[in-house]
């Protein structure tokens, strides 16, 4: 099979193409030939390494994907040769308190497709059983590649941590990334009583509109927290959706309600932010971190996808010989939603 390869850390011309035997599935596992591949920012990180961690290269890159079963390791039960299915991107091996709790995002050995063991930019994958969900014949290959990680970090940030009620509002930051397109959805679904986006363009604010923002500020505007208390009628937000980090965090907490919640699942500008004790404590401030959600809170995503009360938001789809131009267009914030990358397509 033909598959990316990450053997060091560095800029585009570090993911290497290469020809490998097709993985052979062991017991509890099963084989996909993978139809497509969603591309996240996680990809890009393993790509160019981030200081203090180790990934394990080398590395056949990518979290999220979608294809067919191709082959059956021993014992599987429930799971058939030729079935539709989407990769859960979250993997444990289902040993200890935490996954028997049903929190295995919680687990000491939780791991990540195209982290921590070989992902799905490749032809073909091997998964445990239990990450392959299968999907409806009306749920396109580049849709299901596009939604797990992305709509399960939104979904954990703003049900599970948040808790965010039906009527509350919510502010999310980076309108046009993947994770927060899926959050505008999920608010809504949950009734939020305004939603509020942030991006850095009226194109990308119009498509934030379209999913359910009911207003939409620039974030280059260094005004941008005081337009939020403008726009809500100087009471705040009760919640906050982040994954920008250090430029947004100060902003976001003055921005909050007394008793609000600050949840965020990354740091893309920076992680070294200054929190102001004083203003968390006399607020009764909650700060959240976020990563990744349970593989059941995935099955009831799949269901909901499914029923179309929540989609993801394909950009474009490129052949996996992009994957370079792919990461260029992320870094860039030239995509609004997601990139999906397609093995055994050729280059345009």
């Amino acid at each position: 099979m033909r598959c990316v390869v990450i053997r060091e850390h560095g800029s585009y011309d570090k993911l290497l193409f290469e020809e490998r035997d097709s993985p052979v599935p062991g017991p509890g596992e099963v084989r996909i030939a993978v139809k497509a591949a969603g591309l996240n920012h996680l990809d890009a990180w393993v790509r160019r390494g981030v200081p203090g961690h180790a990934f394990p290269l080398p590395m056949v890159p990518g979290c999220d994907g979608s294809g067919v079963i191709d082959a059956l390791g021993a014992g599987v039960e429930g799971l058939a040769e030729g079935q539709r299915v989407l990769i859960a991107p979250g993997v444990t091996d289902g040993a200890d308190a935490a996954t028997a709790a049903g929190l295995d995002h919680l687990s000491a050995r939780y791991g990540i497709f195209g982290e921590t063991r070989d992902g799905t930019c490749a032809e073909y994958t091997v998964v445990p059983a239990r990450n392959a969900i299968p999907i409806a014949d009306h749920i396109s290959f580049e849709d299901a590649a596009a939604f797990p990680l992305a709509m399960l970090t939104a979904w954990n940030m703003l049900m599970r941590r948040a808790c965010i009620e039906p009527g509350e509002s919510v502010l999310i930051h980076a309108a046009g990334s993947g994770v927060s397109s899926a959050a505008i959805q999920i608010a809504k679904l949950a009734g939020a009583g305004q939603i509020l986006a942030t991006t850095s363009s009226e194109a990308k604010a119009a498509r934030a509109r379209e999913l359910g923002a009911d207003d939409v500020i620039d974030y280059t505007d260094p005004t941008w927290s005081k337009q939020v208390k403008k726009l809500t009628a100087g009471r705040g937000v009760d919640v906050v959706i982040d994954h920008v980090g250090e430029a947004t965090f100060g902003g976001s907490l003055k921005t909050l309600v007394r008793g609000g919640r600050y949840a965020f699942c990354g740091a893309t500008t920076g992680a070294q932010a200054a929190l102001h004790l004083n203003l968390v404590f006399f607020k009764n401030l909650s700060v959240l971190g976020s990563t990744m959600g349970s593989l059941g809170d995935m099955h009831r995503l799949v269901g909901l996808l499914e029923a179309g009360k929540l989609r993801p938001i394909v950009d474009a789809v490129l052949p996996l010989a992009d994957v370079g131009e792919a990461h260029r267009r992320l870094e860039a914030r030239e995509v609004f939603g997601k990139l999906v990358l397609t093995p055994g397509t050729e280059s345009a």
